[in-house]
C-alpha cells in the first residue's frame, strides 16, 4: 500500500494475517482497528511510508528497486504503529520523529526477514506481487534482505546504544524462533512449549521490541517501558495464534491458497498440537497421517479432524490468556486514548477467529 492508498478517514482497515509463505490476498477481515483509529495515526503512517522509502534509497538504482519492492507492495505497518502508539502513551499527541525512526527500524527487520523467508520457502508471490527471489533470484533476495537488516541497524544506532543493542538481540531472537520451528518439522511429538517458544521468538519478539523502542525514545519511566515491552509480547502471541488458527479454519477461497498449508509443510501449530495432546481416536488418526508430506485427500481429512475435535477451541483459549495479559498490562499503564486503543486491540484480533 503506497502512502496514497492509506485507509480513508473512517479508518476502516483490512486486517490480513500472513502465513509462513506470505500474502494470501483473499483473506480480508474488515474491521475497525483501535490502533489505526487514533487521531494522528493516518498522518503518522504517511510519515512511516515516506521514511521507509527514504531509508532504502541508495545511489544504486538496481539495489534501491529490489530493496523497496515489498515496501511499494504495501502492508499494515503494525510494527511501526506499535512503536508510535507506545511512544504516545500518556500524551496522545502526534508521534515524535524518533518514534517514526524506531518504528521503521523494526519494519525493515520484518521486511528483511520476509526476503529471507521467501527464499527458504521458495515462495513466488507475496502481498500480491512477485517475491524478490522469483523476480530477481535467490542471491539478490538474500543480499537485499541483509541490506534491509543493515539499514535497520544503522537507524537504530542513531537512536542510541540501548536501542541498537535491543534491535540486534531481536534479530537473533527471530532466528532462534524460526530454527525452533524448523527443527520440529514433521514432528508429531512436538511439545506445545516448543510452539510457544518459537512464536515468541519469530513473531512476538519484534512486536515487543517495537513497543519498547517507543517507550525508550519517548522518555517514559522504566516501569512503563517494561509494561509496554510485555504488552508487545502479548500482542504478538495473540497475532500469531490467530494466524495459525485461520490457516486451519478459513476456506481455501478465503485464504487464496489451500487451507492447512503450514501443516502440509510439516509445521504443526497450536490447534494441531492440542488435538494430538488430547489423545483418543482423533489423536490416533492424526498420528497415522501426519509426520510426512500430505496429499490432498489426507490434507482434507486432517483439517476435518482438527476442526471438529476441540483443537481449535483450545488454541483460542490459549490466545484468550494472552489477551487477558495484555488487558491487565493496560490497566497499569498511564491512561489515555493510546492505552484505550491498546486495551481493545488484542481482543479484536482474537474476535476474527471466534465465529
Amino acid at each position: 500500500m503506497c502512502s496514497s492508498d492509506l485507509p480513508p478517514p473512517d479508518r476502516r482497515v483490512r486486517f490480513h494475517l500472513v502465513g509462513r509463505d506470505g500474502f494470501s490476498p483473499n483473506l480480508w477481515i474488515v474491521t475497525t482497528s483501535p490502533l489505526l483509529g487514533l487521531p494522528n495515526m493516518e498522518a503518522d503512517r504517511r510519515r512511516v511510508e515516506d521514511a521507509l522509502l527514504t531509508a532504502v534509497r541508495t545511489p544504486d538504482a538496481y539495489l534501491t528497486e529490489i530493496a523497496s519492492h515489498l515496501i511499494s507492495a504495501g502492508g499494515k505497518r503494525l510494527r511501526p504503529v506499535m512503536t508510535i502508539v507506545a511512544s504516545c502513551v500518556g500524551t496522545d499527541g502526534p508521534a515524535i520523529e524518533e518514534a517514526i525512526l524506531g518504528g521503521i527500524s523494526c519494519e525493515l527487520v520484518h521486511l528483511g526477514s520476509l526476503y529471507h523467508d521467501d527464499v527458504m520457502d521458495e515462495s513466488t508471490t507475496r502481498r500480491g506481487v512477485d517475491t524478490v527471489n522469483a523476480k530477481w533470484g535467490n542471491l539478490q533476495a538474500i543480499l537485499a534482505g541483509d541490506f534491509l537488516l543493515a539499514r535497520a541497524s544503522e537507524i537504530a544506532a542513531g537512536l542510541g546504544t540501548e536501542v541498537a543493542g535491543l534491535l540486534a538481540r531481536t534479530i537473533g531472537r527471530l532466528c532462534e524462533g524460526q530454527i525452533e520451528e524448523l527443527r520440529h518439522t514433521y514432528n508429531v511429538a512436538r511439545p506445545v512449549d516448543s510452539y510457544l517458544t518459537s512464536i515468541d521468538g519469530k513473531t512476538a519478539s519484534l512486536y515487543s521490541t517495537a513497543a519498547r523502542i517507543g517507550g525508550i525514545v519517548a522518555g517514559h519511566d522504566r516501569a512503563t517501558i517494561d509494561l509496554l515491552t510485555d504488552y508487545g509480547t502479548a500482542y504478538g502471541m495473540v497475532f500469531q495464534i490467530v494466524d495459525d488458527v485461520l490457516d486451519l479454519t478459513a476456506t481455501d477461497e478465503e485464504l487464496g491458497k489451500p487451507a492447512g498449508h503450514d501443516m502440509e509443510e510439516g509445521v504443526y501449530t497450536l490447534p494441531v498440537l492440542h488435538t494430538l495432546a488430547a489423545g483418543g481416536a482423533a489423536a490416533s488418526e492424526l498420528n497415522a497421517i501426519l509426520g510426512k508430506p500430505l496429499d490432498q485427500v489426507e490434507r482434507e481429512k486432517v483439517l476435518g479432524i482438527v476442526r471438529s475435535n476441540g483443537g481449535v477451541q483450545s488454541a483460542i483459549e490459549r490466545a484468550k490468556d494472552f489477551v487477558a495479559q495484555a488487558e491487565s498490562i493496560c490497566d497499569r499503564l498511564p491512561q489515555g486514548a493510546a492505552t484505550d486503543a491498546m486495551r481493545e486491540s488484542t481482543a479484536q484480533l482474537l474476535a476474527t477467529v471466534i465465529r
